[in-house]
Protein backbone atom coordinates (compact mmCIF):
# COMPACT_ATOMS: atom_id res chain seq x y z
CA UNK A 1 0.00 0.00 0.00
CA UNK A 2 1.42 3.37 -0.80
CA UNK A 3 -0.81 5.90 0.82
CA UNK A 4 0.31 9.69 0.05
CA UNK A 5 -0.39 11.46 3.29
CA UNK A 6 -0.14 15.11 4.15
CA UNK A 7 0.81 14.52 8.10
CA UNK A 8 -0.06 17.99 8.76
CA UNK A 9 -3.43 17.81 8.00
CA UNK A 10 -3.61 15.32 10.03
CA UNK A 11 -2.69 15.84 12.78
CA UNK A 12 -4.48 19.05 12.40
CA UNK A 13 -7.95 17.15 11.82
CA UNK A 14 -6.93 14.95 14.80
CA UNK A 15 -6.15 18.33 16.89
CA UNK A 16 -9.67 19.52 16.32
CA UNK A 17 -11.70 16.20 16.91
CA UNK A 18 -10.19 16.25 20.51
CA UNK A 19 -13.14 17.14 23.09
CA UNK A 20 -10.31 19.17 25.01
CA UNK A 21 -8.96 22.09 24.09
CA UNK A 22 -5.18 22.03 22.94
CA UNK A 23 -3.46 25.37 23.35
CA UNK A 24 0.14 26.08 22.82
CA UNK A 25 2.22 28.72 23.29
CA UNK A 26 5.87 30.34 23.73
CA UNK A 27 7.16 31.72 26.84
CA UNK A 28 6.81 35.15 25.70
CA UNK A 29 2.44 34.69 26.17
CA UNK A 30 2.61 33.99 21.55
CA UNK A 31 0.16 31.74 20.57
CA UNK A 32 1.51 29.01 18.41
CA UNK A 33 -1.88 27.05 18.06
CA UNK A 34 -5.23 26.54 19.71
CA UNK A 35 -8.06 23.97 18.35
CA UNK A 36 -11.79 24.86 18.41
CA UNK A 37 -12.19 23.68 21.84
CA UNK A 38 -9.65 25.77 23.10
CA UNK A 39 -10.66 28.74 21.89
CA UNK A 40 -14.13 28.11 23.37
CA UNK A 41 -13.04 27.68 26.70
CA UNK A 42 -10.31 30.15 26.87
CA UNK A 43 -13.58 32.56 25.40
CA UNK A 44 -15.23 31.41 28.61
CA UNK A 45 -12.61 32.36 30.94
CA UNK A 46 -11.81 35.43 29.56
CA UNK A 47 -12.94 38.52 31.05
CA UNK A 48 -10.72 40.93 31.53
CA UNK A 49 -9.29 42.36 28.18
CA UNK A 50 -6.78 44.12 29.62
CA UNK A 51 -4.74 40.53 30.68
CA UNK A 52 -3.18 38.46 27.75
CA UNK A 53 -4.45 35.71 29.03
CA UNK A 54 -7.43 34.47 31.52
CA UNK A 55 -6.46 34.92 34.67
CA UNK A 56 -6.48 31.00 35.66
CA UNK A 57 -4.31 30.27 32.90
CA UNK A 58 -2.24 32.73 33.74
CA UNK A 59 -1.15 31.04 37.04
CA UNK A 60 -1.25 27.76 35.99
CA UNK A 61 1.47 29.13 33.04
CA UNK A 62 3.45 31.28 35.22
CA UNK A 63 4.17 28.33 37.64
CA UNK A 64 5.02 26.22 35.27
CA UNK A 65 7.72 28.67 33.86
CA UNK A 66 8.71 29.31 37.64
CA UNK A 67 9.29 25.40 37.96
CA UNK A 68 11.62 24.93 35.20
CA UNK A 69 14.01 27.35 36.74
CA UNK A 70 13.86 24.82 39.77
CA UNK A 71 13.88 21.69 38.11
CA UNK A 72 15.14 22.39 34.46
CA UNK A 73 15.97 18.51 33.46
CA UNK A 74 12.19 16.91 35.14
CA UNK A 75 9.37 16.79 32.83
CA UNK A 76 6.71 18.40 35.21
CA UNK A 77 2.81 18.80 34.36
CA UNK A 78 1.04 21.36 36.43
CA UNK A 79 -2.96 20.91 36.80
CA UNK A 80 -5.65 23.51 38.14
CA UNK A 81 -8.96 23.44 38.15
CA UNK A 82 -11.13 26.76 37.45
CA UNK A 83 -15.00 26.31 38.92
CA UNK A 84 -17.50 28.35 37.33
CA UNK A 85 -21.07 29.12 37.74
CA UNK A 86 -21.46 26.62 34.56
CA UNK A 87 -18.91 24.04 34.98
CA UNK A 88 -15.55 23.12 36.29
CA UNK A 89 -12.74 23.37 33.85
CA UNK A 90 -9.05 21.64 34.61
CA UNK A 91 -6.00 23.01 32.54
CA UNK A 92 -3.02 20.71 32.46
CA UNK A 93 0.02 22.77 31.14
CA UNK A 94 3.70 21.14 30.42
CA UNK A 95 6.52 22.10 28.91
CA UNK A 96 6.50 21.27 24.68
CA UNK A 97 9.65 20.54 22.67
CA UNK A 98 8.48 21.64 19.11
CA UNK A 99 11.24 22.04 16.10
CA UNK A 100 9.49 24.71 14.44
CA UNK A 101 9.12 27.25 16.87
CA UNK A 102 12.17 29.20 17.91
CA UNK A 103 10.94 30.00 21.61
CA UNK A 104 10.10 27.28 24.58
CA UNK A 105 6.64 26.20 23.60
CA UNK A 106 4.25 25.38 26.44
CA UNK A 107 0.94 22.75 25.89
CA UNK A 108 -2.19 23.57 27.94
CA UNK A 109 -4.93 21.11 28.17
CA UNK A 110 -8.07 22.85 28.85
CA UNK A 111 -11.08 20.59 29.52
CA UNK A 112 -14.44 21.00 30.39
CA UNK A 113 -15.43 18.77 32.86
CA UNK A 114 -19.04 18.91 32.30
CA UNK A 115 -18.46 17.96 28.44
CA UNK A 116 -16.43 15.30 29.39
CA UNK A 117 -19.02 13.64 32.10
CA UNK A 118 -21.40 13.71 29.07
CA UNK A 119 -20.00 12.52 26.52
CA UNK A 120 -19.31 9.40 29.06
CA UNK A 121 -22.95 9.47 29.69
CA UNK A 122 -23.16 9.32 25.64
CA UNK A 123 -20.76 6.99 25.02
CA UNK A 124 -22.54 4.46 28.23
CA UNK A 125 -25.73 5.16 27.36
CA UNK A 126 -24.39 3.75 23.27
CA UNK A 127 -23.01 0.66 24.90
CA UNK A 128 -25.84 -0.55 27.15
CA UNK A 129 -28.72 0.00 24.34
CA UNK A 130 -29.83 2.88 25.82
CA UNK A 131 -33.46 4.60 24.40
CA UNK A 132 -33.31 8.47 24.05
CA UNK A 133 -35.18 9.16 26.86
CA UNK A 134 -33.56 6.69 29.57
CA UNK A 135 -29.99 8.72 27.46
CA UNK A 136 -31.20 11.74 29.32
CA UNK A 137 -31.95 10.49 31.99
CA UNK A 138 -28.34 9.04 32.64
CA UNK A 139 -27.04 12.15 31.39
CA UNK A 140 -28.69 14.11 33.81
CA UNK A 141 -27.49 11.47 36.86
CA UNK A 142 -23.48 11.35 35.31
CA UNK A 143 -23.89 15.16 35.74
CA UNK A 144 -24.88 14.79 39.66
CA UNK A 145 -27.91 15.61 39.38
CA UNK A 146 -30.51 14.05 41.92
CA UNK A 147 -33.83 11.49 41.18
CA UNK A 148 -35.95 14.73 42.33
CA UNK A 149 -33.59 17.13 39.74
CA UNK A 150 -34.01 15.00 36.70
CA UNK A 151 -37.54 14.96 37.42
CA UNK A 152 -38.20 18.83 37.26
CA UNK A 153 -35.77 19.20 34.70
CA UNK A 154 -37.29 16.44 32.51
CA UNK A 155 -40.85 17.60 33.22
CA UNK A 156 -41.50 13.36 34.55
CA UNK A 157 -42.72 12.09 37.29
CA UNK A 158 -40.31 11.19 40.05
CA UNK A 159 -41.73 7.30 39.66
CA UNK A 160 -40.89 7.52 35.97
CA UNK A 161 -37.44 8.83 36.89
CA UNK A 162 -36.87 5.86 38.89
CA UNK A 163 -38.22 3.33 36.72
CA UNK A 164 -36.26 4.61 33.81
CA UNK A 165 -32.92 4.46 36.24
CA UNK A 166 -34.43 1.14 37.23
CA UNK A 167 -33.77 -0.04 33.14
CA UNK A 168 -30.42 1.74 32.89
CA UNK A 169 -29.16 -0.47 35.58
CA UNK A 170 -30.50 -3.65 34.21
CA UNK A 171 -29.67 -2.51 30.93
CA UNK A 172 -25.58 -1.80 32.29
CA UNK A 173 -25.25 -5.17 34.31
CA UNK A 174 -27.02 -6.96 31.15
CA UNK A 175 -24.56 -5.62 28.87
CA UNK A 176 -21.42 -6.49 31.54
CA UNK A 177 -23.09 -9.93 31.70
CA UNK A 178 -22.28 -10.02 27.66
CA UNK A 179 -18.69 -8.65 27.94
CA UNK A 180 -17.77 -11.28 30.88
CA UNK A 181 -19.37 -13.86 29.08
CA UNK A 182 -17.90 -13.20 25.51
CA UNK A 183 -14.42 -12.46 27.54
CA UNK A 184 -14.71 -16.42 29.39
CA UNK A 185 -15.46 -18.12 25.73
CA UNK A 186 -12.26 -15.87 24.19
CA UNK A 187 -10.60 -17.73 27.07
Amino acid sequence: MNYSINFDNLLQSILESLIDGVLVMTDQHDLVYANGMARAIYAQLWRDTSDPLPREIQRVYQSLIESKAMCPTKPIVLESEVVTSKTTFRIRAQWLALEIASRPCLLLRLQDQNQSVQSLALAEAQKWGLTPRETEVWSQRRSGCSRKAIATNLYIALDTVKKHLKNIHLKQQAAEDEAEWRSSQAS
